[in-house]
This record gives C-alpha cells, sequence and structure tokens, in this order.
C-alpha cells in the first residue's frame, strides 16, 4: 500500500579497510514505487544493495523491510522474508534449461524433509508439482512461456534479463532490487523493458529499488530517485528536478549523454 513504507535505511555506512564505501546513507521507499538510485561508476551503489541483501554487514546504521529491522540478517532469511534481487551480471544457469533455472530458484523454499525427498514420499511430489507449475506460470508472465525447454545460455540478452528476473520473483519478493536491468540494452530493448518493469510491478504488487544509467529508463520508470557520488548522497528527488541540479550534472549526469552509459 501507497503511504507506507516497503525499506527505510538510515544512517547506513559500509567500510573496506580504510575505505569508506557507504557513508551516512539514508533512504525511504515508499510501498508499491520504483526508487531509482543512480551516480557514477564507483559511487557505492551496489554496495548498498549487498548490504540490503546480507551479503555485507553494516558499519554502522539500520535497514528495515516491511518495519522489521533486517540489519546483519543473512542473505537467505532475507530472501526468504521477500526480498529479490538482480545482479549486474547475469548469473544464470546458462547449460540448463530456462524452466529448470526457475525451478532451482524457487526451490529453496519448499517445505520437505531430506527423507521426503529421498524417498519421493507424497509431500515431495506435491512439492515439486507446485513448484514446478509456478514455474511455468512465471516464464508465462515474463514472455518466455514459449522457451522453457530452451538452454538459458543460448537466449538473446533481452530473454536472459527477463529470465533473471523471474528468477528472482520464484521466491514471492515485496520487494525487488534490480542492478542495472537495462545493461547492454539498446533503445527500443530499454523502451521494451520499461513496460515489462512496469507490468511485473502490477502484477506481483512489487516495490522496486532499481541501479541504472540509462536515464531515459529512469524517467520513465522511477516515482523517486537518490544520487550518489563517492559513497555519499549528493542529491534526492523527482526525476525532473535532478536534471536540472548542478551537483548532479557536474557528478553524473553530464558525463554522458542522456539514454547513454555513465
Amino acid at each position: 500500500m501507497k503511504g507506507s513504507a516497503a525499506l527505510e535505511i538510515a544512517g547506513l555506512e559500509k567500510s573496506f579497510g580504510g575505505v569508506r564505501a557507504i557513508a551516512d546513507f539514508s533512504l525511504r521507499l515508499e510501498a508499491g514505487s520504483i526508487h531509482g538510485l543512480i551516480g557514477p561508476n564507483g559511487a557505492g551503489k551496489t554496495t548498498v544493495f549487498n548490504v540490503i541483501t546480507g551479503i555485507y554487514a553494516p558499519s554502522r546504521g539500520s535497514v528495515s523491510f516491511l518495519g522489521r529491522d533486517i540489519t546483519g540478517l543473512g542473505p537467505h532469511v532475507i530472501a526468504a522474508g521477500g526480498i529479490g534481487r538482480t545482479f549486474q551480471n547475469i548469473r544464470l544457469f546458462g547449460n540448463l534449461g530456462v524452466l529448470k533455472n526457475i525451478v532451482i530458484a524457487g526451490s529453496s523454499a519448499q517445505k520437505y524433509s531430506l527423507l521426503d525427498a529421498a524417498l519421493r514420499l507424497p509431500a515431495f511430489r506435491r512439492a515439486e508439482r507446485e513448484l514446478r507449475e509456478r514455474a511455468v506460470s512465471l516464464l508465462e508472465a515474463v514472455g518466455l512461456g514459449d522457451k522453457q525447454d530452451d538452454k538459458a545460455g543460448g537466449l538473446p540478452y533481452g530473454h536472459q534479463r527477463r529470465l533473471e528476473i523471474a528468477r528472482a520473483l520464484a521466491l514471492a519478493p515485496r520487494l525487488l532490487l534490480l542492478d542495472e536491468p537495462a545493461a547492454g540494452m539498446n533503445a527500443a530493448e530499454s523502451l521494451e523493458l520499461v513496460r515489462f518493469i512496469r507490468a511485473i510491478r502490477e502484477r506481483f504488487d512489487l516495490s522496486i529499488l532499481m541501479i541504472e544509467h540509462h536515464m531515459d529508463v529512469v524517467t520513465e520508470l522511477c516515482d523517486e530517485v537518490t544520487v550518489l557520488n563517492f559513497g555519499r548522497i549528493i542529491a534526492g528527488g523527482k526525476v525532473g528536478e535532478l536534471k536540472r541540479d548542478p551537483r548532479v550534472i557536474a557528478a553524473y549526469l553530464g558525463s554522458a549523454p542522456e539514454g547513454g552509459h555513465a
């Protein structure tokens, strides 16, 4: 429901040795909204994602998801609690089929014992059937229903991105973190991605936090944007306002033409 917070980050800091990758980072993501996280390469954006998802423990600060403090919890706990993510570099099982990629992603949430699996007892067979049915449904939802038996690594690049998002959806997240979903796409592919992300946001009732360099994608999708530079927030607000902010232009928008990479 809009008006409540899906994600709240307060005073977040992360240091690696003597290097401070994030300093005093705070963010509020409204439920049901799409929030962009932008900035030049090395600004700390992916580090923020890694702290949210438990890959890194913060040096200071807190992360709350749907009102629950998740600071410092492990990645599997956070994923099971309703936060899914994709990565800048696509991480599919390229030699496996498209459907199998989704089944594997969803299998960690299945509730059956090792004995059930070893003896293929009814609880195991029922869970496997439900998992496969959900995987088929997800592929239909992302427009890959006719690609179930294709090798994941043989899909066109844009379809691989869709498959990766479908894998993130396999655990039924409430919050989806997208790390440069338009990377490597041309203008037409980026426009199709915008329509796709809007559709899955509505269909799966998602809140979305997105790192993106394509400013046309950010402009079309994001309700709010936070701009990072050298690990610190330098601006935040509506995209139209930020495009006129001299600090943002100097740090980011001035480094590449609109619609391009930075």
